[in-house]
């Protein structure tokens, strides 16, 4: 699952889903009320976190090292206020739901707060499902429009359907197309609140 995957490119079976038809107008407007949405207030009430941004090609995951846009599936962007992760700016940038959640939990052993966690939100984009290696992946959406606060949506967690470091947490802003995407493909829905050390223990490869 760690070699470079252009599926743009490479997908031998296709299905195009199309969610600007469904949502509309509204649509666009939620997507960009989450983009300013918070996990944690700045203490006087008002929030104050920062908005997601684009990932680029010079892009690698924290926990696995891999270039980001090149690889399939669902990706995670998280915010510490107060630290610098991995050594660098923020935020701390992930080519899986699951890889930022371990990260996370790992940092809040240390004492580390969040602000914010990103991750990609499947019912703000039209997204590609396309076969290989006997499996079923994900399409990947480096842009900023294309994430919400993990609070703000509802996984399929452990579904058939794959991203970059195997099976993960796919989210989505509305609830019935987390079902819908959980009925066909398998898996269980959770909330953020719900992804425990021991889900994500399942998850991957």
């Amino acid at each position: 699952m760690c070699d470079n995957h252009a599926h743009s490119a490479e997908a031998n079976e296709r299905n195009r889903y199309g969610r600007r038809a469904v949502l509309g107008g509204l649509g666009a407007i939620g997507v960009a009320a989450l983009a300013g949405c918070s996990e944690q207030d700045s203490g006087d009430g008002t929030a104050d976190v920062p908005a997601a941004v684009t990932l680029t090609d010079g892009d690698t995951c924290e926990v696995c090292g891999m270039n980001i846009v090149n690889h399939p599936g669902p990706s995670a962007e998280i915010f510490y206020p107060d630290h610098q992760p991995s050594g660098h700016e923020n935020p701390a940038r992930f080519d899986s739901t699951w890889e930022a959640f371990q990260y996370d939990f790992e940092r809040a052993d240390r004492g580390w707060s969040r602000s914010v966690m990103y991750v990609t939100d499947y019912s703000a984009v039209e997204y590609d499902l396309f076969e290989f290696r006997d499996t079923t992946g994900i399409s990947t959406h480096p842009e900023a429009s294309a994430f919400a606060a993990a609070s703000d949506v509802t996984f399929v967690a452990n579904s058939e359907v794959v991203g970059a470091m195997g099976r993960d947490l796919i989210g989505f802003g509305d609830e019935a197309d987390a079902s819908a995407f959980r009925d066909e493909h398998g898996g269980k829905l959770v909330t953020a609140d719900e992804v425990t050390p021991q889900l994500i223990a399942q998850l991957g490869r």
